[in-house]
């Protein structure tokens, strides 16, 4: 009975709109107001109006860059030249005071939603969710994202590139498609789901299909060409069929965020550019930085902290192969400006180009020190706690930003990239994680050329000022679903003049038990956990040293209030609290790898409990999470074949971790790639029988921990063909590819084949086993978790 009369509501609140009221999403079917007659001679016809946007709304192309620091393009005074968001800046504004919340998805379901992250269900990443409202990561209908407002008031919409809104356990190509781009108001959706992608074999899906590169690294492919492309071809499309209607445009580029892919003629020109360290980087991006104004006169360069050690004291291979690191990221940087170049360019050519409202947001967080202390090739490596060494990064060097690595810069570069703040992405606590460069424009509203703008601005104003502009109310409802209210305010004021009243003055941040709150001028803040110790939980919360800050005189935070304002940092710990409570931060959750651990609802609604999978040709693109969980267990895979031929049976994984079971000159094949550090193959000595046969892999896992070894036996037709001892393997997670049946999608796990090297002969299914047979469900899930209790991702 409840649901039915919810259901009646829900219907009749659309129903009930007056005419012009955009108050309720979607907007009611339009009345007919023709004449309808016995016959068609005596009637009058008349078609339904569609959903129209207010006169004058203008087109928005909002551009998202990913884990680029304040002090990192020219632009704003960095050392990575940005001349096509030089050339968006001298005809609109530099926001220089303009927030993210100091990581990935959180960022950027506030910038869709208009909400604080928390408020949106986006606490933290979706790799880390747990089961508390605030940190499910499952966006709720209460919240419904500015492509669903646009759209429903008759704009066209689209998301290019990353989106990392999507949680883990929905990301199968079985839905549900709720939280997909799709699901969430976009029209047309072209990228990957996660938190980053290879560049060179992106894990990529149009709408919700999965969809292969229409050519290969050595042809000249690259993900950020790729979906630059097929923006500009739907822009184009859009106004062919229809000039009047407005567009909304959301371009999110994986770029720079690890795997840093640079092509090599763009990391080539930045050859010698950084021999001269990231302490004198630094500096030069700090007097650049007054020189342009971008920060005011009289702001200090904070110091060097302990956790960098200093340029002078490196080895000399150290330097060598630090400065080609960052090489690499300023050509990968570069190149991306580049395409969002090209972007801007066929924005520029529109018939209302000057009526289009251009964001260019220049990173969801700061500069990222997830390359730990010495940089890598393997960065999944480095997420799952494994540090990379000197000796095997410079056997690597004049590989580093090519198809088959994997960079990521040391953290010193993410320091220096910062400038002139303090800390970095995930520290939220500081302006290095929350602080990034934004720049507007709008040719038919936009004055003051070149301008700058020092307004306290944030992610959430975003979707707020779009809707003032376009003259669309925040809904009430949407499909019956009352909203929350933005928490965002619009910033639409500040285009007519910099000296524009303040738009914004309290703003909370949050991640990962780093924190702090904003009040007209003053921030007091606490740092807590380390980026590059995810292992690393040190609870105690009351313990946290709190430091106070007057950003009115101390633009980069660097002295400290706290001894001698106590009162002022007491009343702003009270105000933090209730700011916890108004947006529902509680419960706070420092811990990382054991947090990752925590089950998370399973694929499809499926029993979490299960040990036995069946799979059919045509399973591709399932995400790891999502896929039977090998790791760390012992298990057995059973390929039944119909049809022999050669080609990949099962993969999971790529090229930084994995395994893949596969047929080669008709003999098979099982390969584990433990992160290119060491590679185990077992290969049958006789090639597959005609017809009908069985091809098996098992696994017994030695125990005693995560990532131990184990005996590996091949088999065919239940005898063994091929053993090896495989002494360690993947505790944590394979990486950014994902798992399939018939080929191998991405990049490839073994490097005796090219992807996808699909199986030319026919399977008639794949059956896994998990688990040693010997424990119970209980005693097995125990065991997972104390496996990842000390896992650093």
């Amino acid at each position: 009975m409840t649901t039915r009369k919810t259901t009646t509501k829900a219907q009749a609140r659309p129903a009930r709109a007056k005419a012009g009221d955009r108050t309720a999403l979607p907007l009611p079917d339009a009345p007919f107001h023709g004449k309808i007659g016995k016959t068609y001679k005596e009637s009058k016809q008349e078609w339904p109006a569609l959903p129209k946007a207010p006169k004058g709304a203008p087109n928005v192309v909002i551009i998202l860059l990913d884990d680029v620091g304040f002090g990192q393009v020219s632009t704003f005074g960095g050392p990575v030249p940005t001349p096509c968001l030089e050339k968006l800046a001298a005809s609109g504004l530099r926001y220089n005071r303009f927030h993210t919340t100091a990581i990935c998805g959180p960022s950027r379901a506030a910038l869709i939603t208009g909400r604080n992250h928390h408020n949106c269900g986006s606490g933290f990443l979706a790799e880390w969710a747990t089961g508390f409202p605030s940190y499910n990561c499952m966006l709720p209908q209460s919240t419904a994202t500015i492509g669903r407002l646009l759209k429903d008031n008759g704009y066209n919409t689209s998301w290019f590139g990353k989106n990392h809104n999507t949680p883990d356990w929905e990301s199968s190509v079985v839905g549900p498609f709720d939280r997909w781009p799709t699901g969430l108001g976009f029209d047309y959706f072209y990228g990957f789901v996660g938190g980053e992608t290879h560049q060179y074999y992106p894990v990529l899906f149009e709408n919700t299909k999965p969809v292969e590169p229409d050519r290969s690294p050595e042809e000249g492919y690259h993900f950020m060409t790729d979906m630059t492309d097929r923006a500009i071809g739907w822009l184009r499309y859009s106004k062919a069929v229809n000039p009047d209607k407005p567009v909304l445009l959301y371009f999110a580029p994986g770029a720079a965020h690890a795997p840093h892919h640079a092509p090599k003629a763009w990391r080539e020109k930045f050859k010698g550019q950084f021999d001269q360290g990231w302490d004198q980087v630094r500096e030069e991006t700090y007097q650049r930085q007054l020189k342009l104004g971008v920060i005011p006169k009289g702001t200090a360069n904070t110091p060097r902290p302990e956790w960098v050690k200093p340029w002078d004291e490196l080895s000399a291979d150290e330097r060598r192969l630090y400065a080609r690191f960052m090489e690499n990221f300023a050509g990968y940087l570069s190149f991306a400006d580049h395409e969002c170049g090209r972007l801007l360019d066929a924005v520029e050519a529109l018939p209302d180009a000057d009526n289009t409202l251009v964001f260019y947001i220049v990173g969801d967080n700061g500069a990222s020190s997830e390359g730990g202390f010495t940089g890598t090739v393997n960065e999944v490596m480095n997420l799952n706690g494994i540090p990379s060494n000197l000796e095997d990064n410079l056997k690597r060097i004049d590989d580093i930003g090519a198809p088959d690595t994997e960079p990521h810069y040391p953290l010193g570069w993410a320091w220096a990239g910062n400038a002139p703040f303090q800390w970095v992405k995930q520290v939220a606590s500081h302006f290095g994680g929350s602080r990034n460069p934004m720049v507007v424009s709008w040719p038919a509203k936009i004055r003051d050329k070149g301008g700058i703008r020092s307004h306290f601005t944030h992610l959430i104003d975003i979707v707020p000022t779009i809707l003032d502009v376009a003259s669309i109310p925040a809904p009430k409802t949407v499909n019956g679903i009352k909203q929350k209210r933005m928490d965002g305010v619009s910033i639409a004021a500040t285009f007519k003049s910099k000296n524009a009243k303040p738009v914004r003055e309290r703003q909370y941040f949050e991640i990962f038990s780093n924190r702090a709150i904003y009040d007209k001028g003053w921030i007091a803040c606490a740092q807590h956990t380390f980026p590059w110790r995810q292992d690393f939980a040190p609870g105690n919360w009351d313990k946290d040293r709190w430091e106070l800050y007057n950003l009115d005189e101390d633009y980069s935070e660097n002295t400290d209030l706290a001894a001698r304002f106590p009162r002022k940092l007491a009343a702003l710990q009270k105000t933090f609290e209730q700011e916890c409570r108004k947006y529902g931060v509680y419960p706070m959750d420092d811990r990382g790898a054991e947090r990752l651990s925590i089950p998370k609802p399973p694929s499809g609604g499926a029993d979490p409990k299960r040990r036995q999978f069946t799979y059919y040709p045509g399973a591709v693109r399932l995400a790891e999470t999502a896929a039977p969980n090998t790791k760390n267990r012992s298990h057995r895979i059973d390929v039944s074949i119909a049809r022999e031929g050669d080609g990949v049976l099962l993969a999971e994984g790529g090229q930084s971790a994995g395994f893949v079971l596969y047929v080669k000159d008709g003999k098979p094949c099982y390969h584990y790639n433990f992160f290119e550090l060491e590679r185990t193959s077992i290969e049958s000595g006789r090639p597959l029988p005609k017809g009908k046969s069985k091809v098996s892999f098992e696994f017994r896992y030695d125990g005693g921990g995560g990532g131990k070894g184990g005996e590996a036996v091949l088999f065919v037709n239940d005898k063994v063909v091929g053993r090896k001892r495989i002494e360690r393997t993947v505790a944590g997670r394979f990486g950014i590819d994902t798992f399939g049946v018939g080929c191998d999608t991405g990049s490839p796990v073994c490097n005796a084949y090219r992807p996808p090297f699909a199986f030319s002969g026919e399977i008639e299914k794949v059956d896994i086993v998990l688990g040693d047979p010997g424990l119970s469900e209980d005693e097995e899930r125990a065991m997972q978790a104390r496996f990842h209790a000390g896992i650093n991702y």
